[in-house]
């Protein structure tokens, strides 16, 4: 099989639609067009059948009661929901909230005008593995406590939280625990119910499904989780979220759901492997490479290698045939170095100097070797290059070496 370029490798921001999920939503662009909402013929019918289904497809992948799924243009509108309608929804229970400073934009942004509406917010500062453990959110929270919003796993390292002891110590507490779940949805298992998960927010397009579909789980009983509604108008999706469904993505998110849970084992297997492989090759043709996040309890197809004596955005330009990234998606217009990296302690020299490597789906072995020699090729030319590097060769103490500035 010959190399098709450029070289997909960033499955963390998106992935390519599955063509069984393109096939299945076809005919809702077409023939099968009503509005779900439609209740006086066969049109809505359909197009609400339709939507009963895709609510459970997605129901099984996390255990959860298709009635708990509320539909959203993508996990950034869940995560907004979750944060924004619980806190207005509970606030006079308490006006404190949980987070870390690792989660996506969307939790951090959020929390960050949560704070503008006068609630208070304690953003945890992970260690150098990128996990926040339990005894984190134990020092965290306090007798006013609504929330505790923690990634499932991390878009830009990969590391997967101890989230079920979270959501069991939340519940002993009678504070209500969120999870982003983007990219562990579909490709790892999460059970709402043993890991004691509130609300749960997912997106399509990270598992093969198309863009512009997510999904916020709201838990029904056990507690029952209310929301103030952010966006009004119709009272659809439980009073929780107007407007009017995306049917044909949703039956795309149905479809995929659909099939990473058919697919989860082998594929995790499969993309471990990969993963595994591209490490050590990084790491027999290389010095001073550093896995970013814990080495092990991570997601099968996420690997954040740090390059010192190497500009990130440079390696960049070289693997010119390869899509990766420098960071998240959602900040790769900034220069800045990764915050992810910074809150977890990386000084700028590691956090510059990062790649994120996503592996999907239709990543194939000989991709992986293709891009761990290239990447090792062009490590070595730009270190050539580098006087920071011949000095550390040479037995130079960089952190000792006092600067001249003019």
């Amino acid at each position: 099989m010959s190399l098709k370029f450029p070289i997909y490798m960033d499955y963390q921001a998106t992935t390519p639609m599955d063509p069984r999920v393109l096939e299945a939503m076809t005919p809702y662009f077409t023939d099968t067009f009503g509005n779900a909402a439609s209740r006086n013929h066969s049109y809505g019918w359909e197009a609400e059948k339709a939507v009963d289904k895709a609510r459970e497809q997605i129901a099984n992948v996390i255990n959860a009661d298709p009635r708990e799924i509320i539909f959203t243009s993508g996990a950034t509108e869940s995560d907004n929901m979750a944060l924004k309608g619980v806190a207005e929804m509970y606030k006079s229970k308490g006006n404190h909230i949980v987070t870390s400073s690792i989660e996506h934009k969307a939790i951090i942004d959020s929390a960050k005008r949560l704070e503008t509406w006068g609630f208070d917010v304690t953003y945890i500062d992970p260690p150098d593995d990128g996990i926040t453990s339990l005894k984190m959110i134990e020092n965290a929270i306090r007798e006013d406590t609504i929330l505790v919003s923690i990634m499932h796993a991390n878009n830009e390292i990969g590391v997967i939280n101890p989230i079920e002891e979270i959501g069991k110590f939340c519940h002993e507490k009678g504070i209500l625990f969120h999870t982003d779940a983007t990219q562990g949805f579909g490709k790892v298992p999460i059970d709402v119910n043993e890991m004691g998960i509130d609300l749960l927010s997912a997106t399509a397009h990270k598992v093969y499904g198309p863009k512009g579909i997510g999904m916020l789980y709201v838990r029904r009983r056990k507690p029952r989780v209310r929301l103030s509604a952010i966006i009004d108008g119709g009272g659809h999706e439980r009073g929780m979220r107007s407007g009017t469904l995306n049917v044909s993505g949703i039956v795309g998110f149905g479809k995929a759901a659909e099939l990473c849970s058919e697919e989860m084992e082998s594929e995790t297997i499969r993309l471990t492997n990969l993963r595994d492989k591209f490490r050590a090759t990084i790491f027999e043709s290389l010095e001073e490479v550093y896995v970013n996040g814990h080495e092990t309890n991570r997601l099968p197809g996420n690997l954040n290698i740090s390059y010192p004596y190497v500009e990130g955005e440079s390696l960049i330009m070289g693997l010119s045939d390869v899509a990766v990234s420098s960071g998240s998606a959602c900040t790769s217009a900034s220069l800045e170095p990764s915050y992810v990296l910074k809150s977890m302690g990386k000084g700028d020299e590691l956090a510059h100097s990062s790649i994120r490597y996503g592996f999907g789906r239709f990543s194939t072995e000989e991709e992986i070797d293709y891009v761990a020699e290239k990447t090792a090729s062009i490590v070595k030319r730009l270190r050539e290059m580098s006087p920071l590097y011949e000095m550390v060769k040479e037995g130079v103490d960089l952190s000792k070496v006092e600067w001249q500035s003019h």
